[in-house]
């Protein structure tokens, strides 16, 4: 038997046999939802807490909804995702029986919020006085110039360093797995426990997400080319 006609025994014995990779297409089923709702929960909360944060930086106001975002940021940034992960569902939700894949959003949703807001706040930090000032000549007061002028203005330049972000958030669900939750990891690793085989199931998670980073990346690209070509036109 040839190296060819090896390798081929191995795919087909690792994933053919049995349906394996059911459990691969399974799992990356379960990341792409756990993703697609974590960046929606990231996007909103960051957000909100970008311009709480922002309005106490340009006004003075909203003091102790600035002093609580602060005290959150330093929480969330300044520990592991995987042990948020483990708090939210070993901790917080101990006495409950919840569905994993809620407790999943909900902690990469929290844990992206806070890097989302400080990408969203430096956008919105990056815009020249002068535009309030032209929202307030205009006689709008403060919440319709940050709506109607300043937020257009930031979103456009964070849009590329928020896809990054997101991007990094499909990567770090990787640790779903640590409460027991089958995403695209899980499923290959329980396919290397079933063969006892762990070059193929690895390197095959190791390439779907590769390529979807890839994906990802390569739209995050083209967007950045599109802002760049806007821009000198």
């Amino acid at each position: 038997m040839n190296f060819f006609e090896q390798f081929a025994d191995k795919l087909y014995s690792t994933f053919i046999e049995g349906a394996r990779w059911t459990y691969l297409t399974d799992g990356l089923k379960t990341t792409l939802i756990v993703t697609f709702f974590a960046v929606i929960v990231g996007v909103i909360l960051g957000f909100l807490i970008a311009v709480i944060r922002s309005t106490h930086d340009k006004t003075g106001k909203l003091k102790i909804l600035n002093f609580l975002a602060k005290v959150y940021l330093t929480v969330i940034r300044g520990t592991p995702v995987v042990v948020q992960l483990l708090i939210i569902y070993f901790v917080i939700f101990a006495s409950v029986n919840i569905d994993k894949i809620f407790v999943a959003v909900l902690a990469f949703g929290l844990n992206s919020a806070a890097y989302v807001a400080e990408i969203v706040r430096s956008g919105i930090m990056s815009i020249d006085n002068g535009q309030f000032e032209a929202g307030a000549s205009l006689g709008l007061n403060y919440p319709r110039t940050m709506i109607y002028i300043i937020m257009p203005q930031a979103f456009r330049n964070i849009l590329p360093a928020l896809a990054n972000e997101f991007i990094v958030l499909l990567k770090e669900t990787s640790v779903a797995g640590y409460i027991a939750l089958t995403d695209l990891t899980k499923g290959g690793d329980i396919i290397r426990s079933a063969t006892y085989e762990a070059f193929l199931p690895l390197i095959a998670v190791a390439l779907i997400y590769l390529i979807m980073v890839m994906i990802l990346s390569g739209l995050v690209s083209k967007l950045e080319r599109r802002l760049a070509k806007s821009d000198r036109g």
